[in-house]
């Protein structure tokens, strides 16, 4: 593209790039949207559902290997996703972007359309309603998500009992192979990452990366879930071991998985992150909503919060963005 045509945002006001982004995100569903210097939502049962969950390029993304439209969409899903897991419907997201003035308005735009997409297709009635730019040496995405919850009360990760069933809805272990690929075949001999052949990828390889790159989790299954009777509910985005961890012990349980439940690579399945799956019990005698798949039980607790096989897992299960993160940004 002509570069007199695609300007770097340096050479803009903050007033056209938004203007650029704000034509692009889709059309507002806020009682006052994006325009003022907030906006103004709904709230039908009085109460809002909302999270945030930034991502920073170098141990969250790599630029040779994320281009603008996927960097969108999953700055979307994994904020979609946490208002689903607490049984809620996403209805806004406020989107605050720093950036390089040498950032190209092409990739702005394209955020822009990622975002979109990812409300389109993952949460359809949610629209970016306001945010934030500024300049920075590193690119931040930083997504507010807000949700409704249409009258239910809250699912939270402290109301597992003893007799419950442990489901997942949406896929794990493939966000983790993706992330292996990455590092294993598209690194130079230094490390650093380079663009990705997809002549190289075998068909498995390229679901992986979609997983990782572009995640579409489950986030109609959340509500759905909440409706069934869910007792307790987490986003699974570190990890299903350590997730698990995390659930039991708020609920002062133990959760025994059983691996032969999880498919043909359970211990991707059992450590890797970023899967964005949602983790759910339910009383015994609750029949599972669709697109749920039943992987263990909750028991008393025992001296261990999670049980794989009626063992204790050994390490820690998980991706810790301290412990990790040299490893993972390479």
């Amino acid at each position: 593209m002509d570069e007199h045509m695609d300007p770097v945002v340096g050479d803009l006001s903050e007033g056209e790039i938004l203007r650029r982004i704000l034509e692009r995100v889709g059309e507002s569903s806020a009682v006052v949207g994006p325009g003022d210097d907030a906006a103004v939502i709904a709230a039908a049962d009085g109460r809002v559902v909302a999270t945030v969950d930034t991502l920073v390029h170098g141990p969250d993304f790599r630029l040779a290997w994320s281009g603008a439209f996927d960097l969108g969409y999953k700055a979307a899903a994994v904020n979609l996703a946490d208002i689903a897991a607490m049984g809620a419907t996403p209805t806004a997201l406020l989107v605050a972007i720093a950036m390089p003035d040498s950032t190209r308005l092409s990739f702005v735009t394209g955020l822009a359309d990622g975002l979109r997409a990812a409300c389109l297709e993952l949460a359809p009635g949610c629209a970016v309603e306001g945010g934030d730019l500024t300049v920075s040496e590193t690119l931040t995405i930083a997504v507010t998500a807000l949700g409704a919850l249409a009258g239910r009360a809250p699912v939270l990760r402290s109301g597992a009992r003893p007799g419950d069933a442990v489901a997942v809805a949406g896929a794990l272990g493939r966000a983790a192979r993706g992330l292996r690929v990455l590092f294993d075949r598209f690194t130079d001999a230094a490390g650093t990452p380079v663009p990705i052949d997809e002549r190289l990828l075998t068909t498995r390889e390229r679901d992986d990366l979609a997983a990782q790159l572009r995640p579409t989790p489950p986030v109609a299954l959340g509500p759905a879930a909440a409706a069934a009777g869910a007792t307790a509910m987490m986003d699974v985005s570190d990890g299903l071991v350590l997730d698990a961890t995390r659930l039991a012990e708020a609920s002062g349980i133990t959760i025994s998985i059983e691996s032969a439940m999880l498919g043909s690579d359970p211990g991707s399945a059992l450590t890797g992150g970023e899967d964005h799956a949602l983790l759910a019990t339910f009383p015994g005698d609750t029949a599972l909503p669709h697109g749920f798949q039943r992987i263990g039980s909750v028991t008393p607790r025992g001296e261990a919060a999670v049980l794989v096989d009626g063992r204790p897992p050994t390490g820690p299960g998980g991706w810790d963005p301290y412990r990790d993160w040299d490893s993972r940004s390479g």
